[in-house]
């Protein structure tokens, strides 16, 4: 449930173009060609189920999507499906204060899940400095490896540390640690800590990279 930006710009449409909607009538620009979702159904369904079962990277289906001429008839059917639910969530955005409070949680922790990896991203500043698709991928994966790795370590950590409060008398309830969140990473040294054994033969430095 994403935050969107320039909410007050957003535009809403009518599945029903008949239909009135009192004082929110100005928010609407124009109806949705339902008969074009039915007609292209079966196509939506096959894009759905391969970005799903991940047959179709979805870049490429974004791609092909973007190219395509203004009478494509199953991205007009897309554009229409993607209004619809676009302007579902934003009538309950709108309406559901219980939305709002959800979307902007999921917008704070996803800010720091951010925050952990341009942390732990140092080389380069963080920053992807080539083009090619595939170590960019590569690179992605590592950095969410590393991501997840420092996020179990904070869970296991978070979890002793509550089991020794807990046996020792001390009372913390769940709704305490339903704010808790383990994506801390003020105590991770990014670059690794570096010691050297010298005890080895002469011409060898055996090196470490600790946590």
């Amino acid at each position: 449930m994403p935050r969107l930006r320039g909410l007050a710009d957003q535009q809403l449409y009518k599945i029903d173009r008949g239909t009135t909607y009192g004082r929110l009538e100005p928010l609407f620009r124009g109806g949705i060609d339902t008969e074009l979702i039915r007609e292209q159904w079966d196509n939506l369904v096959r894009i759905a189920s391969s970005l799903r079962q991940r047959t179709a990277p979805a870049h490429v289906v974004v791609q092909r999507l973007a190219s395509s001429s203004p009478s494509d008839r199953v991205a007009r059917a897309l554009t229409a499906l993607g209004r619809i639910v676009k302007t579902t969530y934003i009538l309950r955005y709108l309406h559901e204060e219980d939305v709002r409070r959800r979307v902007q949680l999921q917008l704070n922790r996803g800010e720091s899940r951010h925050d952990l990896a341009r942390w732990l991203f140092f080389a380069n500043q963080g920053e992807f400095r080539t083009g090619d698709y595939e170590e960019i991928m590569n690179k992605a994966s590592c950095l969410s490896l590393l991501s997840n790795a420092v996020l179990v370590w904070n869970t296991v950590r978070m979890g002793e540390i509550v089991a020794r409060l807990r046996a020792a008398g001390e009372v913390v309830s769940d709704e305490d640690l339903a704010r808790i969140s383990p994506l801390a990473y003020a105590h991770v040294i990014p670059n690794g800590t570096y010691v050297f054994n010298r005890s080895h033969s002469r011409g060898s430095i055996a090196v470490a990279a600790l946590p």
